[in-house]
């Protein structure tokens, strides 16, 4: 960052400082982005003079509208013996891949795509545990102009469907099978129907995992037969294509209808991706990092971006707390990992569990700890900095698949304070709008964005017209992008976020954001986590709060009494809830984030539709028809 601040004055900014950086930023959009091009070394066949086309446009405006690239030339800049990949899974398995391996293997699986007849704009298709054939099955396909989209073997055959069957792939990459918490679980069976309900699938590439590649589908290409550069291998030749050229399709979470299809384009995750790597991460070459993520989630995509730094991924297959609940951290230790990331409530479970990593392991790589999926408590900087390592960067991040990037990340030149993301990204015109549409501060309103930034959907798929783009971001406020978050910006530029704004609760007209009332409660002894939702009553709203209590407690009149107590106090009497009811587990999203509206449509007695969107659909069946929910 202090590096890219001396730059940037070759592009006319004179301050030395970040927030005057920032300012720059969003006042001097093109020159700015211009900077992050050069500073980021994209590899292009060409760039053109204009930068930002109809600027004030949203959505409309158009980058870089005369450059053309390719995604996975700047992904393959290395081609040296420096570790590209680092693979571990919970079964204890480690493989190391050089830059110099991975462009061999790229090639060799690319030009199989090619004789396939893979063209630009195809989709081919992953359904892929996080391994390294799944970060060369992507870069192959989009070597050619291919657009790939992931999701990972532990989705249900319902939600694969509902996302593949949206976008008619021709080329699918598969696996016999996984392991997760010490199971094996075979794919064989659900990958024939998933096969039989894609018509317009003309090849399967099965990678054989578990080791068994059984298979009855005579349209079935094995990895091996494909994946083994010959001797006489060619140089990669990679597709020169638009700025906008549609690189990622990836999805919205699904529990409350089907699944949108978002099409993210080449450039604008290049150049939003670098910026977050090498600025907001202080990424380098010598740099080790980590992402506790799937194939089905975007800090998958993200991650595998940090391979146009030349640093090494490190990928992970398996449960992260098996065989033993410190297993990642053991990891950390083995792999040098000096850019670790994960999931709040990752955190705040190893918390709770008494996991106390900067003790048990020697961690003196680590340098960064990034954290998103939802908001980051209080209470776990305070363990992060007390119990894993006093001097790191700790960076709650959030943006979301929408804009496959971040809209508020971390800074190695600025202060964290507790329960904040540091800073908005640089570049993002990023404001917190009140009911009326005016910018606020110190106070919570709806997270919003008010000029272009690259990363913005090119489109959704199936969307011709483009009503349903503009419905989805633009209808809150005209040609302002609003997120969907319930957010603060502080009085020294840092971020909260509180939650999903269509989440938020709102008893007796006062909004209230979910993570508000988590952090509180979850504080409480003998309570793991807990679940907020409104629900229609007498002509208005009020609020229940489930909770999972540990192991041996019960739900008594004076643990209702003391959660009540504390929300009163450490937040305030809006917060406390009109019934506390326990519930033996939290119906999640494959990814980990908690589904409130799913819950609050349960409730109400209405369907949830897309039950295979969720890691535990089972989970929603303990809200249907409470007593308690009937009773005042």
């Amino acid at each position: 960052m202090t590096a890219f601040i001396s730059f940037s004055k070759r592009f006319g900014f004179e301050r030395a400082d970040y927030p005057a950086l920032y300012q720059w930023s969003i006042a001097q959009p093109e020159a700015f982005w211009s900077a992050i091009w050069d500073f980021g070394n994209i590899i292009s066949i060409r760039r053109g003079d204009a930068v930002l086309v109809e600027r004030n446009r949203m959505p409309g405006a158009q980058w870089f509208p005369d450059a053309q690239l390719n995604f996975a030339q700047n992904l393959l800049r290395f081609r040296d013996d420096h570790p590209a990949l680092l693979f571990a899974n919970e079964q204890g398995a480690r493989r190391s891949i050089t830059y110099r391996e991975l462009y061999r293997s790229v090639s060799a699986i690319a030009s199989s795509l090619k004789k396939l007849g893979v063209v630009p704009g195809d989709r081919v298709v992953g359904y892929l545990p996080n391994i390294p054939e799944t970060v060369i099955a992507m870069l192959a396909a989009t070597s050619l102009g291919a657009i790939w989209s992931s999701c990972s073997p532990d989705f249900g055959l319902q939600a694969v469907l509902d996302r593949f069957g949206q976008i008619r792939p021709k080329i699918l990459f598969t696996v016999d099978g996984y392991l997760y918490n010490g199971k094996p679980i075979d794919c064989c069976t659900t990958l024939e129907t998933i096969v039989t309900k894609l018509p317009s699938l003309e090849k399967t590439i099965l990678i054989p995992y578990r080791g068994t590649g059984a298979t009855s589908n005579p349209q079935t290409i094995f990895w091996e037969s494909i994946s083994s550069p010959a001797n006489d291998w060619v140089e990669l030749e990679f597709a020169p294509l638009p700025f906008n050229h549609p690189l990622y399709l990836l999805y919205s979470s699904g529990t409350t209808g089907v699944p949108k299809c978002i099409v993210h384009g080449a450039g604008g995750t290049l150049l939003q991706h670098l910026k977050e790597l090498i600025l907001h991460t202080d990424l380098t070459r010598g740099d080790r990092i980590f992402y506790f993520t799937t194939c089905g989630w975007m800090m998958w995509n993200w991650l595998i971006s940090s391979l146009a730094t030349g640093a090494t991924v490190v990928l992970y297959d398996g449960s992260p707390t098996y065989p033993e609940t410190d297993s990642l951290w053991r990891i950390a230790e083995e792999l040098q990992i000096s850019v670790f990331g994960t999931s709040a409530k990752y955190l705040a479970s190893i918390e709770k569990a008494g996991v106390k990593p900067g003790s048990s392991y020697r961690l003196a790589a680590l340098k960064t700890i990034l954290s998103t999926g939802s908001p980051l408590l209080p209470e776990s900087f305070d363990y992060v900095y007390r119990h894993i390592q006093s001097d790191l960067c700790l960076s709650s991040i959030s943006g979301g698949t929408d804009i496959l990037s971040c809209f508020a990340l971390g800074n190695p030149l600025l202060p964290v304070y507790r329960g904040e993301l540091q800073c908005r990204g640089l570049g993002m015109d990023v404001a917190i709008l009140n009911e009326s549409g005016e910018s606020i501060r110190d106070e919570k309103g709806e997270l919003c964005c008010l000029n272009p930034f690259p990363s913005m959907p090119v489109y959704l798929w199936n969307d011709p017209t483009g009503e349903r783009y503009r419905s989805t971001y633009f209808s809150r406020f005209p040609n302002i992008w609003c997120h969907g978050d319930w957010a603060e910006l502080t009085h020294h530029d840092g971020m909260i976020i509180y939650g999903r704004s269509d989440a938020t609760l709102n008893p007796g007209g006062v909004r209230i954001g979910t993570a508000e009332i988590y952090r509180v409660v979850e504080s409480v002894p003998g309570i793991i986590e807990s679940i907020a939702v409104g629900q229609a009553w007498e002509g208005d709203s009020r609020m229940i709060l489930f909770v999972v209590l540990r192991n041996g407690r019960t739900l008594t009149d004076e643990l209702r009494s003391q959660i009540k107590t504390r929300l009163r106090q450490e937040a305030s009497p809006r917060h406390v809830p009109a019934k506390i009811i326990a519930i033996p587990e939290i119906p999640r999203t494959i990814s980990g984030k908690i589904v409130e509206l799913a819950v609050q449509q349960i409730i109400h007695g209405r369907e949830v539709k897309n039950r295979d969107a969720l890691a535990n659909p089972q989970a929603l069946d303990y809200f249907r028809d409470l007593p308690e929910l009937h009773e005042d």
